[in-house]
């Protein structure tokens, strides 16, 4: 019996041993991170990257599970479940984050950015720091804003005037902002979730839509929507935030990696963005797509004063706006 018991102690104490880490890895904690898109997304891809990264510099200790295809809810859904600490992580449009603080509403506004490039310069500049600790109160952290395209718009006809758009019915994000942009451009904007769009064009709900190139072929939009034009009205970015007490709960040392690593996500995603752009196109044009811009995309812009002066309605919106537009 004593030989049993002693048999017993010893036992408990290898496993004690290796439960505290004798030699084995710490046990993973594993981050979901929800996505509406496609796994084949740029940013998608980018956060993939990330996981796996931050998987190996925490030896093991954590493990971001990205969730495509909406399959944590639709953008509001995860949001939610974020807050709730249900998920650890989301990227968002910028609507979603801007009914939580309306200034995230500039960074929405047409005809802000001179260039892709130049919305990349502003975004990691620092300008943007002290709008996404406003965030922190709201139970979640705004980890950074992503470039997500120049957006257009596609239907079944081409696009190259407000008079073209007149009475068409466009799927636009469930932002005021958005609704009023296309609105000013001539069409009537419809707010709805991304994952209802292919059938309500395919079904007459909605006359077209507007996007990236990467969006409209990865969702396989270009099969309801076959007319693509490059109204390039838009530059909205997507935005990564991460739930407070997940983010809080990481060591001195390993926030550290973590912040590092997103920067070098942010950079990785912008680069695969851009090249993915292109070949989306060529992609769908391949599938019978037609792009049109054999026009000058200024008749939309000239429309869009009175949505920016209206969005510009404080202080701090009309020195963040002139931040971004001074950026180098």
């Amino acid at each position: 019996m004593r030989k049993l018991a002693v048999f017993s102690v010893a036992a408990a104490l290898a496993f004690a041993i290796v439960g505290c880490g004798g030699g084995s890895k710490p046990k993973t904690t594993v981050w979901k991170l929800a996505f509406n898109q496609t796994i084949d997304h740029p940013q998608a891809q980018a956060l993939t990257w990330l996981g796996e990264e931050f998987y190996k510099a925490t030896n093991g200790a954590y493990k971001i599970e990205v969730n495509p295809n909406e399959l944590l809810g639709n953008q509001k859904e995860a949001f939610e479940s974020l807050q709730n600490g249900v998920i650890q992580m989301a990227m968002l449009g910028n609507p979603i984050v801007e009914a939580v603080n309306p200034d995230f509403a500039v960074l929405a506004l047409p005809g802000l950015y001179r260039s892709a490039e130049h919305q990349q310069a502003a975004y990691t500049s620092g300008i943007l720091d002290d709008l996404f600790k406003s965030t922190v109160k709201n139970n979640f952290y705004t980890i950074a804003a992503v470039h997500a395209g120049v957006r257009n718009i596609y239907g079944k006809k081409p696009v190259r005037s407000p008079a073209d758009l007149k009475g068409m019915k466009i799927r636009v994000q469930q932002s005021q902002l958005m609704i009023d942009v296309i609105n000013a451009m001539g069409g009537i904007a419809v707010p709805m979730s991304q994952g209802e769009v292919y059938t309500a064009i395919q079904q007459g709900v909605l006359d077209g839509a507007e996007n990236n190139e990467v969006t409209y072929f990865d969702l396989k939009q270009y099969e309801v929507a076959p007319v693509y034009s490059y109204t390039k009205h838009f530059m909205i970015p997507d935005i990564l935030v991460i739930n407070k007490d997940a983010y809080e709960s990481l060591s001195p040392e390993h926030k550290a990696i973590f912040d590092k690593l997103i920067k070098e996500t942010i950079a990785k995603a912008f680069s695969i963005f851009l090249e993915k752009a292109n070949t989306s196109k060529k992609a769908a044009e391949e599938k019978g797509a037609k792009f049109i811009d054999d026009f000058d995309a200024s008749v939309f812009t000239k429309n869009f004063a009175g949505v920016v002066n209206k969005t510009l309605n404080t202080p701090e919106k009309r020195k963040l706006y002139n931040d971004i537009k001074a950026a180098k």
